[in-house]
């Protein structure tokens, strides 16, 4: 690769990590062609772009940057080894999701692909240990649905309420006008 190609692929890098609010970064070492391939199937499946990149140009990358986020502790704990980026723009979580039911199918010895960091939202999360939580995370849409949900159920009841008094009332008139005949 040449010079001018690694400064091209660093600026097309930085633009993707600029665009995504959502990046992981995992170790693919010692996984083969066809687990590769297989990998990149599952990501494209669920809308994530997986990408392998030297640790040099990942870094090049996150330096040009501009954000209040420091990359520091990423660059200095995750890129080691042979590393690929999954780019999410739609949840923060399916990076997760597929890492983890990917890593399912593989033999308890290998846990491969391995989550080295994330960046959600500008939040580094550095580790495997992370995985879990990380698949839990909600996107935007589903956080918001959630908020529109919490404020129309105290409507709903009231409503409801109000519907069942009714009712529980006219029946209550109907017995007594009953008894009165």
């Amino acid at each position: 690769m040449t010079k001018d190609q690694k400064v091209q692929l660093v600026e097309e890098l930085s633009q993707k990590l600029a665009a995504c609010d959502y990046f992981y970064i995992v170790n693919s070492a010692t996984m083969t062609v066809d687990e590769v391939n297989k990998f990149r199937k599952a990501c494209f499946a669920s809308g994530i772009e997986y990408q392998v990149v030297k640790n040099t140009l990942i870094a090049k990358a996150l330096d040009k940057l501009e954000s209040d986020t420091d990359y520091s502790e990423l660059k200095d704990n995750a890129l080691k080894g042979m590393s690929g980026i999954m780019f999410s723009a739609e949840s923060g979580a399916a990076p997760a999701k597929v890492l983890k039911d990917y890593q399912k199918d593989m033999p308890k010895d290998r846990k491969i692909p391995a989550l080295k960091a994330a960046s959600i939202d500008g939040g580094l999360y550095v580790g495997e240990q992370h995985l879990e939580a990380l698949t839990a995370v909600k996107s935007k849409a589903e956080l918001i649905g959630d908020i529109v949900g919490l404020l129309q159920s105290p409507a709903k009841n009231v409503v409801s309420a109000l519907q069942s008094s009714g009712q529980t009332l006219s029946g209550l008139l109907k017995t007594l006008e009953e008894k009165g005949e």
